[in-house]
């Protein structure tokens, strides 16, 4: 194994990810994860831009050019919405600040990035969901004769029926389900806040198929990972960039026999769908925001809005068909992921 350049570098990630953030800030499982995960993507990119191996990477590289590329493949390439690149530049703003507390020659490489603007949203952007018959089509593409494939759909099912971010599900762990009177699941969400949903007792039927295949005898007040990946012989929790390989590829299948389905997906499509589907059978926009574990009603609003958009297209469209038939003739129609354990970025 080669030696490091600049270890400055990888020595600050594992204090600030090991020491600073769990022990010193006192921050979520959800920061710290959200913080290794945006560096390591950084440095990933860095290799690739620059065709650096990953020993060669110091603070020099984590410079403004290299970041605003960074953002920018996020959402050119990644397509990733302007919340996660947004999010993405503030955790490595906040590396950085830290960086600069342990050495003030960093300072130039902060003030640089501080300067990247966060980028506004568009007003009241629409909400993009599936029907629930695109769903129940991508539910059909993995293949359940083998034990992947049973994992696969399970996830997609979860996802479906709690609502949960991807985070909140690839934090679920065994003893997180219930199934007694009520099968529930707990979340923990953004804000270190716990909340709990109910479960279909069909996604209970599949969780109970599930733990045969991945979790033989293993107990209900287990505190293992619901969902996991096995590398080098030990067991890791599953990363939200794994879920969104295998979701691409479902999607791609799907789409050959449903073109609603885009051949790029995303996990929090099936949060969208979910909601919208409880609030156009009927569920109170108060109790879905509960249930999707908003902050607040105004952000739940997007569902209402869609909702309103869709039942006036749907208008316009009975109205054009209508007027077309009465007026018919008067209108027409290696090594590195050692180092990355090492210094916390696994």
């Amino acid at each position: 194994m080669g030696r490091l350049k600049k270890p400055e570098l990888f020595a600050l990630i594992h204090d600030y990810l090991k020491i600073y953030l769990p022990d010193q800030k006192n921050s979520s499982p959800h920061t710290i994860t959200s913080s290794r995960t945006s560096l390591e993507q950084l440095i990933d990119f860095i290799c690739d831009k620059q065709g650096k191996q990953l020993l060669a990477v110091s603070i020099d590289d984590i410079n403004s050019e290299n970041v605003d590329a960074f953002l920018a493949w996020l959402e050119n390439e990644k397509k990733c919405s302007i919340s996660t690149r947004n999010q993405k530049l503030a955790c490595i703003r906040s590396f950085l600040r830290y960086a600069v507390s342990r050495d003030k020659t960093f300072v130039i490489n902060f003030q640089e990035i501080s300067a990247i603007p966060i980028k506004k949203k568009p007003v009241m952007q629409g909400v993009k969901y599936l029907t629930e018959k695109a769903i129940e089509e991508l539910l059909k593409q993995p293949d359940t004769s083998k034990s992947i494939g049973v994992r696969n759909q399970f996830m997609m099912i979860l996802l479906y029926d709690t609502g949960a971010r991807i985070s909140e599900l690839l934090n679920i762990r065994i003893c997180d389900i219930r199934n007694d009177s009520t099968a529930t699941v707990e979340l923990f969400g953004k804000g270190s806040v716990f909340r709990t949903v109910p479960l279909m007792q069909e996604t209970i039927r599949h969780y109970e198929n599930y733990l045969k295949l991945f979790h033989p005898g293993e107990a209900p007040t287990s505190k293992q990972y619901l969902f996991y990946v096995k590398r080098h012989g030990a067991v890791h929790p599953m990363s939200d960039d794994n879920v969104r390989r295998f979701l691409n590829d479902y999607a791609r299948q799907a789409h050959k026999t449903c073109l609603e389905i885009p051949e790029r997906i995303h996990p929090h499509l099936f949060r969208h769908s979910r909601a919208m589907h409880l609030y156009q059978h009927g569920m109170d926009l108060t109790l879905v925001s509960q249930w999707l574990g908003h902050s607040s009603l105004e952000v739940t609003l997007v569902y209402a809005h869609a909702d309103t958009e869709m039942k006036r297209k749907a208008i316009e469209a009975a109205t054009s068909k209508r007027d077309d038939f009465i007026n018919s003739t008067k209108y027409t129609l290696d090594d590195d992921e050692l180092i990355k354990r090492l210094y916390g970025l696994r």
